[in-house]
């Protein structure tokens, strides 16, 4: 058992060691300049040691707390401290989950309108997003299935087109409909989304059906989305109730 005199000796040691390190950090971050910072740029230092020093420049107005681990130094300007980099930041914000286009959005990167939203769309598996990595505007449409993790932004932007019906379209329904059939037929994209089918909804599993079918996709796959939608159900299609063979997937009648 370690004496009294020892015990004083071990923290004052731990004390320096934790001084030393909270100087180390403030360095860097001085000599860094304006920019953002994580945990992992201190990964050769002690983890609790680097989340005090952290915590005790906010405090001090030194840095900026975005989010959990996540840091802004600033510098002064004209008009008041600068902002964190917008691109920095939403491409920071997409290292911690998932994000995808979404709404008018996720029509302008797929080709249906040359129309850019007021407000920033994004849609994101999970609950949130943090509000000052991604904007206090950006709307966020969050609870998307895990299985678009998986998924690259077109993919995911083709989803978000589907659950909206293809209403953010510009084109005609005629257009629309054969540019979705494009955009299905390139590099096994059908064949990716329908792994993921399962977890959308009904409506979504009905158009990618009676897409499929079109398309020429396998038998077994087809039957398997007709098999999880029910038969008494109908479904809102929009601007896709164009296809032929909408009705036999319980589209509802257009009016």
């Amino acid at each position: 058992m370690p004496g009294r005199a020892d015990t004083i000796f071990m923290i004052a040691t731990t004390t320096t060691q934790q001084h030393g390190i909270a100087d180390l950090v403030r360095q860097r971050i001085e000599r860094g300049g304006e920019r953002l910072w994580r945990f992992e740029d201190f990964g050769d230092l002690p983890f609790t040691a680097v989340a005090q020093a952290l915590s005790r420049l906010t405090r001090n107005d030194q840095l900026e707390r975005l989010s959990k681990g996540t840091y802004y130094r600033s510098r002064q300007t004209s008009f008041g401290k600068s902002r964190p980099n917008p691109a920095a930041i939403q491409q920071l914000a997409s290292r911690q989950k998932s994000m995808f286009p979404s709404g008018i959005a996720a029509a302008n990167l797929l080709g249906f309108t040359t129309q850019n939203p007021q407000r920033r769309e994004l849609a994101t598996s999970g609950l949130s997003l943090p509000r000052k990595l991604v904007g206090a505007d950006t709307i966020i449409r969050a609870r998307r299935p895990e299985a678009w993790s998986r998924l690259n932004q077109t993919d995911a932007a083709l989803l978000d087109f589907l659950r909206h019906g293809g209403r953010t379209s510009e084109l005609s329904p005629s257009d629309t409909i054969r540019r979705v059939k494009k955009l299905l037929s390139e590099s096994g994209r059908l064949e990716r989304l329908l792994k993921v089918a399962d977890t959308e909804p009904p409506r979504v599993r009905a158009i990618l059906g009676a897409l499929g079918e079109q398309l020429g996709s396998s038998g077994r796959q087809i039957g398997r989305l007709r098999g999880s939608l029910n038969p008494l159900s109908r479904f809102d299609f929009g601007l896709l109730a164009g296809l032929s063979n909408a009705r036999s997937w319980y589209a509802k009648e257009c009016r």
